[in-house]
């Protein structure tokens, strides 16, 4: 979608910085159903992935990974809800280079596959199968797979730890081999922003067909190494909602296209309104919490609890680098051991108490005392008892 820039508050620096560079549209390819319920400890099940399939569709994603249909029967299930459901999104298997996978997805009516292969060295010695052996394995699960009229994306694992020349013989061959797309893969999260622009430019210039990005978030990039992929080239981003996954998690789709969109001018087709209600819906079906300090989907993010921000309350873009409604959030002043004097007038029209000017200095002080004795927040209603109400 296009975004309202009047929403956007982040001054001229980063467009005098970027200008001039491409502002095609990026396609996101969620993945959370698959490698986000890798995340420890959690399990969704097949009406939570569906669920969660239709709340990915509404906010526009345009691919959803539906599963792996070889991990167990309810995620067969999953699959096969999700594939029938009528979604508007491109619904996508994920399958090892095993033709087994290929066939199970292909009985479940996907159409379209991740196929994935380990391609480093380390990944290879611990498995004990030689380079060539993968290149045959990747050749004959792709070409079944694109004879059965199924669209294939090579997806190499660990390839951002792959000798260069096998990353590239590899993904060469799964393309003659019939893939039409490809995923480069930072499977344990190593990649710098440099190191992933530099991959993908590599494949680009490599292969005639489109390219993807998966990161992960082991060193806190994931989001950097996104941008500067697309920058370099990729056209699609993989990810999943809230950074879930498994480790440190995958790259936060939601984060990517703000950053993308806010900071980039590159647009996608995320429906950044809807982003809260998704994050949220994802980890109630999940059963975890998010860092309330997290970008976009954060409960701290338009709370204010400072007093000298609280004076700026009244104007936004002094105090936000976007606005609220952007992203689906509500604004709010709350109190404790950092209120000041306009925290204590703001929160009593809210409440729609009157206070007295003269008596506003006083009660900031029993708010003070009181955030700071109990060590937390300080409740609307024991501000209406300070305030004797």
């Amino acid at each position: 979608m296009t975004i309202d820039r009047d929403l956007i508050w982040t001054g001229e620096l980063n467009r005098l910085a970027l200008e001039p560079q491409s502002h095609d549209t990026i396609g996101l390819y969620d993945t959370t159903l698959r490698d986000g319920e890798q995340t420890v400890g959690v399990v969704l099940s097949p009406e939570d992935k569906l669920a969660i399939a239709h709340a990915l569709d509404e906010a526009g994603i345009d691919r959803i990974e539906a599963g792996f249909a070889r991990v167990s029967a309810e995620d067969e299930e999953a699959i096969r809800l999700i594939a029938g459901a009528g979604l508007r999104a491109e619904v996508w298997g994920f399958a090892r280079a095993v033709q087994a996978d290929v066939e199970q997805l292909a009985g479940l009516g996907v159409r379209a596959a991740v196929i994935e292969s380990p391609i480093s060295d380390a990944k290879l010695g611990a498995l004990g199968v030689s380079h060539e052996d993968m290149l045959g394995r990747i050749r004959k699960a792709v070409a079944f797979a694109a004879g059965e009229g199924i669209t294939v994306a090579f997806f190499g694992v660990d390839g951002s730890r792959a000798e260069l020349g096998f990353f590239r013989r590899a993904y060469e061959a799964a393309v003659e081999a019939g893939a039409q797309e490809v995923a480069v893969v930072d499977t344990i999260g190593i990649a710098t922003p440099e190191g992933a622009a530099y991959l993908v430019g590599q494949a680009v210039d490599w292969l005639d067909v489109p390219v993807h990005w998966h990161g992960h978030d082991d060193f806190g990039l994931a989001t950097a190494a996104a941008v500067a992929a697309v920058q370099a080239g990729a056209t699609w981003v993989q990810g999943t909602v809230n950074g879930m996954g498994e480790r440190a998690g995958n790259a936060n789709l939601v984060e990517v296209a703000l950053a993308l969109e806010a900071l980039y001018g590159i647009p996608t087709r995320l429906e950044l309104g809807k982003a809260r209600e998704l994050a949220a819906l994802v980890r109630e079906r999940s059963g975890y919490e998010l860092a309330p300090w997290a970008p976009v989907t954060g409960e701290n993010l338009y709370t204010r609890e400072s007093g000298a921000v609280a004076s700026q309350f009244h104007d936004p873009p002094a105090i936000e680098p976007y606005a609220s409604e952007l992203v689906g959030a509500k604004r709010r002043v709350v109190l404790g051991k950092k209120s000041g004097i306009d925290s204590i007038r703001l929160k009593a029209e809210e409440l729609g108490l009157t206070v007295p000017a003269e008596r506003q200095v006083e009660l900031l002080a029993a708010v003070k005392e009181l955030g700071a004795r109990q060590r937390r927040l300080v409740t609307d209603d024991e501000f209406r008892t300070l305030a004797g109400h």
